[in-house]
């Protein structure tokens, strides 16, 4: 069975590839398989991805592994195109 993707998600630069260079491979397949829930699920959990407030269309995808909390600033494009901007680790 194939999934169906409903978003294409693209990268703006390098941000976002240099930053996930940085990860352990463990970080890397859990932000792979969030990014596949992202291009695939109509309504995704806020839990991995949410609107952050006060902002005009700036999205967060987050990604918790072995305590450590990981974020990615996105925005969507036309609907159904969601760009990654860059990505970090919550310290705090």
């Amino acid at each position: 069975m194939s999934e169906r993707f409903i978003r294409n998600i693209y990268y703006y630069k390098n941000y976002y590839l240099d930053f996930f260079e940085t990860l352990d491979s463990e970080v890397k397949n859990k932000f792979n398989w969030t990014l596949k829930l992202i291009a695939t699920v109509e309504r995704v959990p806020a839990k991995y991805f949410k609107h952050l407030e006060d902002s005009t269309g700036l999205y967060e995808i987050r990604v918790e592994f072995g305590g450590n909390i990981f974020r990615v600033f996105s925005f969507f494009d036309k609907g159904q195109l969601v760009i990654l901007i860059n990505g970090f680790q919550k310290k705090s």
